[in-house]
C-alpha cells in the first residue's frame, strides 16, 4: 500500500495497481472500449447486434444525442472518430434501427496479422516459438577459508576412523564409563 497519489494524503491508502492507474492512465479515445469489444468478438463471430444501451455500457459514457436521433451518425465514414472505432478493427455498420434502439455490426474484412517473408518454395513462414531468455545465475566460488575448514574437517574424520580399532564379528568394546566403574573380574549381576 502507498499513500494516495491523487490527493497526496498519506492517511488514505491505495493499492499499487490503483496508484499506477492514477499516475499513468491509459490514453484512449472515447470509443476505444468499443474497438476492444469488437476486436474480441471478431475471433468467434461475424455479426454483432448491440442495443444503444449496451454500447453506452461498453464505452462507459453516453452516446451523443445525434446517435439516438440520426441514422447518418452510424454511417461508415472513415473521417469520423466514432466510425474509426469499428472500422479500424475490420467492422462496418450493416443495419441501424433507432426506433427499436439497436445497431448491427458486420465483419468487413479479416485483420491482417504480421506474416514473414515467403521462402523460395512459396510457403509462408511463421515466426518460430522462441522461449523467454533465462539468465543462469553465476555460482560463486567458496572462499579459501571455507575450503580449508572443510578440508580440515574431512581430514579429522579420516584420522578418527583410522584410529578406532576394528573388531572381528559382533564383539563390541565396553563403554568408557563401564571400564572405569568395574574391574574386569568383578561385574555386577
Amino acid at each position: 500500500m502507498v499513500p494516495d497519489v491523487s490527493t497526496g494524503d498519506p492517511t488514505r491508502m491505495l493499492c499499487l495497481h490503483c496508484a499506477r492507474k492514477i499516475v499513468s492512465p491509459k490514453s484512449t479515445t472515447k470509443y476505444g472500449a468499443l474497438t476492444n469489444y469488437l476486436k474480441f468478438r471478431a475471433s468467434f463471430t461475424n455479426t454483432v447486434k448491440l442495443s444503444l444501451a449496451e454500447i453506452d455500457g461498453i464505452i462507459r459514457d453516453n452516446l451523443p444525442i445525434n446517435a439516438y436521433k440520426n441514422e447518418k451518425w452510424w454511417n461508415n465514414t472513415p473521417t469520423s472518430a466514432h466510425a474509426k472505432a469499428w472500422m479500424d478493427v475490420g467492422w462496418k455498420v450493416q443495419e441501424t434501427n433507432l426506433k427499436e434502439g439497436y445497431v448491427v455490426f458486420q465483419k468487413a474484412k479479416e485483420i491482417q496479422t504480421k506474416r514473414f517473408k515467403k521462402k523460395a518454395g512459396g510457403k509462408e513462414i511463421k515466426k518460430p516459438f522462441t522461449p523467454v531468455p533465462i539468465r543462469i545465475p553465476k555460482t560463486s566460488k567458496p572462499s579459501k577459508t571455507k575450503v580449508s575448514k572443510l578440508y580440515a574437517r574431512i581430514k579429522n574424520i579420516e584420522r578418527q576412523r583410522a584410529t578406532t580399532p576394528k573388531y572381528p564379528g559382533s564383539f563390541k568394546p565396553k563403554p568408557k564409563h563401564e571400564k572405569r566403574l568395574f574391574k574386569p573380574e568383578k561385574k555386577p549381576q
